[in-house]
């Protein structure tokens, strides 16, 4: 696992996977069925893991955070980065920040909440959680009202923030008056795209972020890591053609729910047992598992161009 502190030029080699968290039956973290999806995305190229939503860790138990940390620190390859989060209330991510420090990740994620909260208060709290880890943090804007482009800038120059996960989802990618705002004050390396491979090629093109995040990339990870590559070279029709590619799963994650769908499309195209979801979520109907199983194994098997 490299520890290290994260460079911007990383997220053109790598697109920054956000995974499910494989658990037995018994709801117990399970090492080996997680090796396998860290392996998968390995070999397809990919060396940059984000466990935050996609792994459920809002619901996490505390007792296991130390044994969560070991896991993923021990099955990471040597070169690859992993990045844990915390939160996402405030007395669960300082105590989680001093289980952190036994550990050499190269950053973490303050989980986002619009629950009892406002901007002043998220700022000291994220201040508070970087000075007790010792390194910057990754700041994750979801949603507005969570925190405002000048407060991002503000966290950015104090040194505090690794890098910028930026999700907040708008019906036209391109018309982000936000976005534009937070780009003109932090510098778009350090601003990553947080909502899978849908817009990222607007958000990397005139927006000039960095990277992506993808959750999608679990399923084919060489396919995505050639769309990053696509985009990188301006081969945007390239890039566009297999965005589509990824779409049908992406829609399905859009209808019933983006965490959940992952979650059994990893399992259901033969890559990992991911188990069951830990409360307070649930798995999907059973009218929906073919849709999924059949666009999920779709999406594993296209080929690579």
């Amino acid at each position: 696992m490299q520890t290290t502190a994260i460079q911007p030029e990383q997220f053109r080699s790598s697109v920054l996977a956000v995974p499910p968290l494989a658990r037995d039956a018994s709801e117990k973290i399970c090492p080996g069925e997680n090796a396998k999806i860290i392996r998968y995305l390995e070999d397809g190229g990919v060396s940059m893991l984000l466990y935050g939503g996609n792994a459920n860790l809002y619901h996490i138990r505390p007792s296991e955070f130390h044994s969560l940390l070991e896991m993923l620190e021990q099955s990471a390859g040597k070169d690859t980065i992993v990045i844990p989060s915390a939160g996402p209330a405030y007395g669960t991510m300082m105590d989680q920040a001093d289980v952190l420090k036994k550990f050499q990740f190269p950053t973490v994620m303050v989980l986002p909440t619009k629950a009892i909260m406002t901007e002043a208060g998220l700022m000291t709290g994220f201040r508070r959680f970087v000075e007790t880890i010792g390194k910057p943090a990754v700041l994750y804007i979801k949603e507005e009202g969570y925190i405002s482009p000048e407060g991002a800038a503000e966290l950015v120059r104090d040194g505090l923030v690794s890098f910028i996960k930026y999700a907040i989802v708008r019906k036209d990618t391109a018309d982000d008056v936000f976005l534009e705002k937070l780009v003109s004050l932090v510098d778009p390396k350090l601003i990553c795209s947080g909502i899978g491979e849908q817009p990222a090629l607007i958000h990397l093109t005139k927006f000039r972020l960095t990277g992506y995040t993808s959750g999608c990339v679990c399923i084919n990870p060489a396919l995505s890591q050639r769309m990053l590559k696509a985009i990188h070279d301006k081969d945007y029709d390239l890039a566009e053609s297999i965005r589509r590619t990824f779409l049908p799963l992406e829609g399905l994650r859009n209808e019933i729910n983006p965490i959940r769908v992952l979650h059994e499309a990893v399992a259901l195209c033969d890559i990992s047992q991911t188990g069951r979801h830990l409360p307070l979520l649930s798995g999907i109907s059973t009218t929906a598992v073919d849709r999924v199983r059949t666009v999920a194994k779709e999406l594993r098997n296209a080929p690579i161009p």
